[in-house]
C-alpha cells in the first residue's frame, strides 16, 4: 500500500507546494509510482506539474464531493512515475459542501483507497488552512510533513498544527504519525536562519529533517514554466536539496522511522 503523506502547514507561503511537488517529482525520479493529490483550491500544484487549468474535465472536486472514481481524474505528467489528481476553482466551494455530508472528514480516505495500491508514495498538498479539505487529508494520510519557513513567525503555527494533530489522532486517525519538519527558504548567510533551525532541532529533535531548503531564484521559476526543479534546472541548489529530502523520506519508508517519530508530539 503505499505511504501517504500530507504537507501541510496553516500559514501560507512557507514552500508547501514548492515542497509537495518538487518531493512528488523527486520521488518519481527514484522510478516508483507516485501520486501527486492537489487539495488546494488554487490548483498550484496542479499547474506546477505542467497541467494546465481547462484541459482537464474530472478532478479531485469529482471524486471527493460528488463520488466519482478517483482513477477517473488521474493524469500522467511529463515526469516518468509520477501522476497528479488535479485540482481547480471548483474545490473552492467543497468546505461548504462537505459540512453536511455524511463522513466528511473521510471523503479522500475513501476516495484514494481503490487506487492506493497502484502507487508507492501519495503526496498530498493541502491548503493553507485547517479547515475541511487540510482534516480530509490529514485524516487520508499516514504521516505529515510540516514546511516551516526560517523566520520566528513562521514558528508560532507550529504549536497550533500540532494541538490539531493531537484532535485528529484521536478523533479520526490513531497512526497519524510525524514525517518530519522541514526548514525552508533557509538562507545560511543570515543569523536567522541559523538561529531559527537551532531552536527547531533543540526543541524538536529528530523531527527536524537534515535536509534545510535554500532560498533559490530556480525554485522560484520553475512553477511559471510549469516544471518542478529537478525537469527545469536539476543541477541547482534547489533540485539538490530535494533529492536529499526525498532521500531522507526513503530511508524512513525502508526503515520504518517515519511510523514512530512524532507519536510523542501529537499526544
Amino acid at each position: 500500500m503505499a505511504k501517504i503523506i500530507a504537507v501541510a502547514n496553516q500559514k501560507g507561503g512557507v514552500g508547501k507546494t514548492t515542497t509537495a511537488v518538487n518531493l512528488a517529482a523527486v520521488l518519481a525520479g527514484f522510478q516508483v509510482p507516485v501520486l501527486l493529490v492537489d487539495a488546494d483550491p488554487q490548483g498550484n500544484a496542479t499547474s506546477g506539474v505542467g497541467v494546465q487549468r481547462g484541459s482537464f474535465r474530472k478532478s479531485i472536486y469529482h471524486s471527493v464531493v460528488m463520488g466519482e472514481p478517483v482513477a477517473d481524474a488521474v493524469i500522467k505528467t511529463e515526469t516518468g512515475y509520477l501522476s497528479v489528481l488535479p485540482a481547480n476553482k471548483d474545490l473552492a466551494g467543497a468546505e461548504v459542501e462537505l459540512v453536511d455530508m455524511e463522513r466528511r472528514e473521510f471523503r479522500l480516505r475513501e476516495a484514494l483507497a481503490p487506487i492506493e495500491g497502484d502507487f508507492r508514495f501519495v503526496i498530498i498538498d493541502c491548503p493553507p488552512s485547517l479547515g475541511l479539505l487540510t482534516l480530509n487529508a490529514l485524516t487520508a494520510a499516514k504521516s505529515l510533513l510540516v514546511p516551516i519557513q526560517c523566520e520566528y513567525y513562521a514558528l508560532e503555527g507550529v504549536t497550533e498544527l500540532f494541538d490539531t494533530l493531537a484532535r485528529i489522532r484521536r478523533l479520526h486517525n490513531p497512526g497519524l504519525t510525524i514525517e518530519g519538519l522541514l526548514l525552508t527558504m533557509y538562507d545560511e548567510r543570515t543569523n536567522l536562519s541559523s538561529a531559527v533551525a537551532a531552536d527547531l532541532r533543540d526543541f524538536y529533535g529528530q523531527q527536524v529533517f537534515e535536509t534545510t531548503i535554500p532560498r533559490n531564484v530556480r525554485l522560484a521559476e520553475a512553477p511559471s514554466y510549469g516544471k518542478p526543479i529537478t525537469l527545469y534546472d536539476p543541477h541547482s541548489k534547489g533540485a539538490d536539496a530535494y533529492v536529499q529530502l526525498g532521500k531522507e523520506i526513503m530511508a524512513h519508508d525502508t526503515k520504518g522511522i517515519g511510523s514512530g517519530a512524532g507519536s510523542a508530539a501529537l499526544g
